[in-house]
């Protein structure tokens, strides 16, 4: 085998390894279930934690001086009311499932 064929068949042998890869990385799974369903209480619920958590940090940012107490009341007043506006939609879901 001489020096040039042995040239031209590396090239080729990277250029399959490339685009064997290549369709590897970009073609989209055909797994396309891989998420969990998740209903309009479930949703609520996590959105409820991440509100509570909301305000329990904008809590201790206030206690630690991060904020005014105009910032702090006018913040925590809009966390409230959207913890309001999820726990009434939570409460009107579970009643309707009754």
């Amino acid at each position: 085998m001489s020096h040039a064929s042995f040239l031209i068949l590396v090239q080729i042998f990277c250029s399959l390894f490339a685009a064997v890869t290549g369709v590897f990385i970009f073609l989209p799974s055909r797994d396309t279930e891989t998420g969990v369903d998740k209903t309009r209480v479930v949703y609520l619920y996590e959105r409820k934690e991440v509100v509570y958590e909301n305000l329990r940090d904008l809590n201790f940012e206030y206690k630690s001086g991060k904020f005014t107490e105009a910032d702090y009341d006018a913040m925590r007043i809009g966390m409230e009311a959207e913890a309001a506006r999820i726990l009434a939609e939570i409460e009107q879901l579970e009643s309707a499932k009754a």
